[in-house]
């Protein structure tokens, strides 16, 4: 039932996106069968949505123009779960996102009814949004990077890097992640013929292409965490590689996001680690819990030298 009313959604999102679709584009687009589309659109018909079905080779559905849509129907918990969401959009990077969920949880007001009215103005009242002062990220090219991941369009952009050059890029967009109030977007970039990870706050889209790609596979299982791993290696001023005593599937939920174990035997592994301050990295794997021995990385075996040595003067024996 879960399936079938995602679908449902999604369908009757893909009609309101143009004014036409042939029954085989449909079914393309949603994964499933003709027949399935046909059984959808009659539900949508069901429910009050006015789909109107063209007959013929070049037929297809489409809404009826000027009519209005039914209600917003959502239950207790769904009604929430909106809310909260709206709420947490504020904290993601986005320009504007503080004013434009108080628009959207104003117009959710006026289609909900009384009792689930009190629910979401309680969550409105109660809860505070935090957000840094770092860049933040225009919603309308947010929307057309999402839209060329959903419809996987390729993308033309110019892009802006650290340094402030600037140069023009042409890539297969696969995957958006929002990690550290910023946005990320994980690509093939066609020139480079590599898979490369954009900052969308540095990126202005160039006129839509309307090309089609066929997604070519991702460059690692876990999108997300390869994102999050590349941009947090791009950030690192120190590095080291440290030998833990212990197996990969017990070290990996002591980590952050982004940091992977690497199982080396059975009883122990090896961590690629960054930071910009040695001593704090040598202090949270001593935390860690199992022992760890440094393998590469000059600044870190320093660090833990000098927190050997205050650990000395804390119990009252002298350095050796």
């Amino acid at each position: 039932m879960l399936e079938t009313s995602t679908r449902l959604l999604e369908l009757l999102s893909l009609l309101q996106l143009r004014r036409g679709w042939t029954g085989q584009e449909l079914a393309e687009r949603l994964g499933v069968s003709a027949r399935t589309v046909r059984a959808d659109v009659g539900r949508l018909r069901d429910l009050g949505y006015p789909v109107e079905a063209r007959p013929g080779v070049a037929g297809g559905y489409r809404l009826s123009a000027g009519t209005a849509m039914p209600p917003l129907l959502l239950s207790d918990d769904e009604a929430v779960a909106v809310a909260v969401g709206l709420r947490s959009v504020a904290a993601q990077g986005v320009a504007g996102a503080e004013e434009t969920t108080l628009t959207a949880l104003a117009k959710l007001d006026q289609v909900l009814p009384h009792r689930l009215r009190r629910r979401v103005d309680a969550v409105r009242a109660t809860t505070a949004v935090v957000r840094d002062d770092g860049p933040v990220t225009d919603p309308a090219v947010l929307g057309t990077v999402a839209m060329a991941v959903r419809w996987t369009e390729l993308l033309r952009f110019d892009y802006t890097s650290a340094d402030g050059a600037t140069t023009t890029r042409l890539v297969e967009p696969r995957h958006l992640v929002c990690w550290n109030m910023r946005w990320y977007l994980a690509a093939w970039d066609r020139d480079r013929g590599d898979w490369r990870v954009f900052r969308v706050d540095r990126m202005t889209p160039r006129a839509p292409t309307g090309a089609r790609f066929a997604p070519r596979p991702p460059p690692a299982p876990d999108v997300t965490r390869w994102v999050t791993d590349r941009v947090a290696r791009a950030t690192w001023g120190v590095r080291a590689r440290v030998r833990v005593h212990a197996p990969a599937d017990q070290v990996t939920p002591l980590l952050a996001p982004g940091v992977v174990a690497e199982p080396l035997d059975e009883r122990t592994c090896a961590i690629d680690l960054g930071t910009d301050d040695p001593d704090r990295l040598a202090l949270w794997l001593a935390a860690l819990g199992p022992e760890v021995e440094v393998l590469e990385g000059r600044e870190t075996a320093a660090a833990f030298r000098r927190l050997a040595d205050r650990a000395q003067r804390a119990a009252g024996v002298a350095p050796a």
